[in-house]
């Protein structure tokens, strides 16, 4: 096995997860996306939790023209695959910065800032209030 030199690096977040992107020219006209030394067809199991992470790459039809290998940390799947879009999505527009109005406008350059809420002291969970007995 020959060791592919990287062209691109990015990194993408998502929640709780980071994502590092490798981007490199692929070989043969099938791109491969390698999450965690494992194709990502078989990390990602859900149909729906692959055609997030694809997104990018549909949108400015480059499907199978990169080969993508990520390393993903922290979270669970859904935030691992959003990390994995953003990562993607800033390679790209790294490798070829005239994809960036494309992806800006998707929004998929644009981190999503959203993280749970903190527990808060007295409560069930960040808002659920403890259940009101009137006597």
């Amino acid at each position: 096995m020959s060791r592919r030199t990287h062209e691109v690096n990015a990194t993408g977040r998502r929640k709780s997860s980071t994502a590092r992107v490798y981007l490199s020219l692929a070989e043969n006209d099938e791109g491969t996306i390698t999450v965690n030394k494992k194709n990502f067809t078989d990390y990602f199991s859900r149909e729906t939790i692959r055609q997030v992470v694809m997104q990018p790459l549909e949108l400015v039809e480059r499907v199978g023209k990169y080969d993508f290998t990520a390393t993903v940390r922290g979270g669970g799947k859904s935030g691992q695959a959003g990390a994995l879009l953003h990562g993607i999505s800033r390679a790209l527009e790294t490798h070829e910065p005239e994809l960036r109005p494309i992806l800006k406008q998707a929004g998929f350059l644009t981190r999503d800032p959203r993280v749970v809420e903190r527990k808060k002291p007295g409560r069930h969970k960040a808002r659920k209030k403890p259940q009101f007995s009137k006597r």
